[in-house]
């Protein structure tokens, strides 16, 4: 196994080999049911999450589109690695 260290926090990670890997984070639809309290199911219909506010600030992890919490988005996350040879 491999060590890493995060260099940003855009996903950038550095490892101790001779590659690097970008992971990218996005929030699809949201996954809430509005209706479980009454033994149901239902969501919002809300696509894609949109944060609120500016990253950093607790707005940052409200949707601006169906207000939910971010938990409740579908989180989809890609990396590739790229191999650097000298």
């Amino acid at each position: 196994m491999k060590k890493c260290q995060v260099v940003r926090k855009s996903g950038r990670r550095s490892c101790t080999s001779s590659s690097t890997a970008i992971t990218n984070v996005r929030y699809g639809e949201c996954q809430k049911n509005h209706a479980a309290n009454i033994g149901g199911y239902a969501v919002d219909g809300c696509r894609e999450f949109m944060a609120s506010d500016v990253e950093g600030t607790t707005g940052a992890l409200t949707c601006a589109a169906c207000g939910c919490h971010r938990n409740f988005h579908r989180r989809e996350v890609e990396t590739e690695v790229l191999s650097e040879y000298t």
